[in-house]
């Protein structure tokens, strides 16, 4: 389970800096998979 600050973070990198899942979960040590829910879920 992701953090609420890993949560946060995965969406300003996201939406602002427009950073690619890829790059993001490789930045937090994080599965894409974990990355895509998180962008999933703040779409809701």
């Amino acid at each position: 389970m992701i953090s609420v600050d890993d949560w946060a973070e995965i969406r300003r990198l996201h939406r602002a800096e427009q950073m690619p899942i890829r790059v993001i979960a490789r930045k937090l040590g994080i599965s894409r998979n974990s990355v895509r829910r998180a962008i999933a879920d703040d779409h809701r």
